[in-house]
């Protein structure tokens, strides 16, 4: 069921929305954003025209107690569903065909992810990653893990990263040999790795963000979060990492010699806790979601410090954020199963009183 509503305020404009059966979990922009398509709570997978916010398809009950985790290929050709069924999905996207079936057997699958290349597909359940060709072979499997996967990415050169307790894993692509390990004493609940994967940056359970520089082997942590950072992300050329563990967005930069030994950009509208965030492609402009159902959108520096372009809210907790492929649009997903998407206009200019609060700030160091 969708309903065209138009919604402005700042960059955000002429928006459509939608809803789906229950909660929506995860989703993203297929068909080189000719679609949406979103999977919800009660195992549902829905698509939506990219363009109208019409219903294209629906399948109910797709995965039994729900969907967990959601991945577009690279190519946006197809898309991968996973849920607490213990079975990950492969759709093809123009037909909306499941074209390959991964059971795991009991347990959830909760991370999905496509290497780069789109040529290896990575699934995990509890302690095990399986890692599949193109074709829906088994390369390989992990069983090493010493406690759940709590999430997976894959770098730039191929190697897929894995986090649990106590360690980021590296693992070889091709066959699932361990390349590097970085441990960490505590649960580690979220992870990003920078475009070209040298920074790892992992969201912990101690309300820290600890993060390593791979070419080094160096390690450093941001402290004094008000809760876990179970949302992070980098920007498209691994200068700005943006976390949230709090009601404000801080941005760290990795400009020179930083982030160590600088203070990060602080980032404030919402009024609960930030749940997501995502960066446009190629550019420095942040989406931000959080649990008072605001979505507010922020123009960058790269030494971290932004001003707010765009806000809206969309009414209850905000699940994820996805920009659409060509980063002129950008969908927000919603705790009762809403999908709120809007075009992109120019950024307004910066006022008069916003120049001098910036101006102050940057004189005063905060």
């Amino acid at each position: 069921m969708s309903n065209l509503n138009v919604l402005r305020k700042g960059v955000l404009s002429q928006g459509w929305s939608a809803e789906v059966g229950d909660y929506a979990i995860a989703g993203g922009w297929c068909l080189r954003g000719d679609a949406l398509v979103v999977g919800d709570a009660e195992g549902g997978v829905y698509a939506f025209n990219g363009e109208s916010g019409e219903t294209a398809w629906a399948q109910k009950d797709v995965h039994d107690l729900g969907v967990l985790a959601f991945a577009v290929h690279p190519n946006g050709s197809e898309f991968a569903t996973a849920g607490q069924d213990g079975k990950a999905l492969i759709w093809n996207a123009a037909d909306h065909q499941v074209s390959r079936t991964i059971d795991f057997g009991n347990g959830w699958v909760e991370n999905v992810g496509w290497s780069p290349d789109g040529k290896r597909f990575a699934a995990s359940c509890s302690r095990q990653v399986r890692v599949y060709d193109s074709d829906g072979g088994e390369l390989w499997r992990h069983d090493g893990h010493p406690s759940t996967v709590s999430a997976i990415a894959w770098s730039s050169v191929g190697d897929l990263a894995t986090a649990c307790y106590g360690q980021v894993t590296f693992l070889d692509g091709s066959d699932g040999k361990v390349n590097e390990k970085l441990e960490w004493q505590g649960s580690l609940v979220s992870m990003v790795l920078s475009t070209d994967g040298g920074i790892v940056a992992c969201g912990s359970q101690d309300n820290s963000v600890h993060f390593w520089r791979r070419s080094t082997g160096q390690d450093s942590m941001m402290t004094g979060y008000p809760a876990k950072p179970s949302a992070l992300a980098f920007d498209d050329t691994g200068t700005l990492l943006a976390t949230g563990g709090g009601d404000a967005v801080m941005v760290w930069s990795f400009d020179g010699s930083g982030p160590e030994g600088t203070r990060p950009g602080v980032l404030e509208h919402h009024l609960q806790p930030i749940t997501t965030l995502a960066f446009a492609p190629g550019e420095m402009r942040l989406a931000s979601g959080g649990r008072d159902g605001a979505v507010a959108t922020w123009s960058l520096q790269r030494n971290g410090e932004g001003r707010r372009i765009g806000a809206e809210n969309v009414g209850s907790s905000v699940s994820q954020l996805y920009w659409r492929p060509d980063g002129q649009a950008l969908a927000a997903l919603n705790a009762q199963g809403g999908i709120t998407v809007w075009r992109m206009q120019p950024e307004p200019r910066m006022s008069r009183a916003d120049r001098r609060r910036l101006l102050r700030r940057r004189e005063s160091g905060s």
